[in-house]
């Protein structure tokens, strides 16, 4: 395609956002409040996602070992711990230690203690932590087999609604992510089908007079493309500098809620909404536009 036709094109695309200035604010502020909307629920499945993961990830087994066992033993059943399928990271915990939490947990009543510190009824433990959630059934199994461990501890019942909670923040933040978007590409293309409505006759008369569908698609779905990049640029603004201002407040007063920060969300999702800007505002376009070709 020859240079002057794309002049041509991008010359009637800047005319028909100044002629239609009313027709093209509409569809921006379309664009612009969809994909905020969007934007900030993606920021909150995400976070969601990042919870659950965490969440996952802290479930601890801990393998209570016989008190027969020499400090050798201890540590060397615990090198045998951390080899085992599924083990990320194992770490001995002596009783005198475990003690020592138990105070902390007490604070003021650790007092209430004191009366079991020279005969230390706790036992020696190591602390497993498993590579993935699924892994954490097969590595209680293989623990209780292993000579020198008296009991395993990792409380199934919690671990399982807990899995359960993450699968069902999982599944429905995609459903109605899906949904969003869904609804949002709906809205933009029926907003711009009523840009393109409103120029039915010109593109009668253009088609008339012998036009290609393409020489007639062009221009619309290059304005269809900087309708929705315009549109994108506010919902990108509003959504960092809210979700800056959002981490800023929970990292100061909520600091154990484990929130994505937004130098590892802001960039991927800012380039998304210009993306999916683009691509609809595209899209809604050419598909409005082709029922209008059919002279």
């Amino acid at each position: 395609m020859r240079l002057s036709t794309w002049e041509f094109y991008l010359r009637e695309t800047g005319r028909s956002l100044m002629r239609n200035r009313l027709m093209s604010l509409a569809s921006i502020s379309t664009v612009a409040l969809s994909l905020l909307i969007l934007g900030l629920f993606l920021l909150g499945a995400v976070n969601l996602n990042h919870i659950a993961s965490t969440l996952e990830n802290q479930v601890e087994v801990t393998a209570y070992l016989d008190d027969k066992l020499s400090p050798a033993a201890n540590k060397e059943l615990t090198e045998q711990v951390r080899k085992l399928p599924g083990v990320r990271e194992a770490t001995f915990v002596s009783k005198e230690e475990a003690l020592e939490r138990l105070k902390e947990q007490f604070g003021e009543r650790r007092d209430l203690l004191a009366a079991v510190e020279k005969n230390n009824p706790l036992r020696n433990a190591v602390e497993v932590r498993t590579l993935t959630p699924q892994d954490v059934k097969p590595v209680v199994e293989e623990l209780k087999k292993l000579p020198g461990v008296a009991k395993v501890s990792f409380k199934e019942e919690i671990i399982e609604r807990l899995f359960a909670l993450t699968r069902a923040i999982r599944y429905v933040g995609l459903g109605i992510a899906v949904l969003l978007i869904g609804g949002t590409v709906f809205l933009i293309s029926n907003t711009i089908r009523l840009t393109v409505f409103a120029r039915r006759r010109e593109i009668g008369i253009m088609k008339l007079v012998g036009a290609t569908d393409w020489f007639i698609r062009w221009p619309f779905l290059l304005e269809g493309i900087c309708l929705g990049l315009i549109g994108s640029l506010p919902a990108v603004i509003l959504v960092g500098r809210f979700y800056r201002w959002l981490a800023a407040n929970v990292y100061s007063t909520l600091p154990f809620i484990p929130l994505l920060s937004p130098a590892q969300v802001l960039g991927r999702l800012s380039l998304l909404l210009v993306g999916l800007g683009i691509l609809v505002g595209g899209l809604g376009s050419a598909i409005s536009v082709r029922r209008f070709l059919r002279v």
